[in-house]
């Protein structure tokens, strides 16, 4: 990462996993990355983020990862992991923790909501 840096080509990083997951919950390890890099590469967590969304979706020619007209509509809620360090959800991220997962919406539907997975976020969505 460090390394794209200096070439100036930060749009080359991509982060994917295919690693076991112990809970069998695969973009846990996806969420763990960002923050890893965030933290440890010294670096917002919202450009981690980007590494692990739009980077990858234009790398890999991908139909999710961007909000934009006629792409898929798959989102997930987050925010900053209750009790958890950090002002806000982004510097908590950068400090190393996750984010609680409270609601994922898939094709534009309402899938789950709060994970188990994660530490439970501070707030919740609601759907209205």
């Amino acid at each position: 990462m460090r390394t794209a840096f200096e070439l100036e080509q930060a749009e080359r990083v991509i982060l994917g996993t295919d690693s076991p997951a112990g809970s069998g919950v695969q973009p846990l390890g996806i969420l763990r990355m960002v923050a890893m890099l965030s933290s440890l590469g010294d670096i917002p967590a919202e450009i981690a983020f980007c590494f692990a969304t739009g980077n990858t979706a234009k790398m890999r020619d991908l139909d999710c990862g961007l909000i934009e007209v006629g792409k898929s509509a798959d989102f997930i809620l987050i925010d900053q992991a209750q009790h958890s360090p950090g002002k806000t959800m982004l510097e908590s991220i950068h400090q190393g923790n996750l984010p609680g997962v409270g609601m994922t919406i898939i094709d534009g539907k309402v899938c789950s909501t709060r994970s188990r997975n994660t530490p439970p976020a501070t707030r919740l969505p609601e759907v209205v």
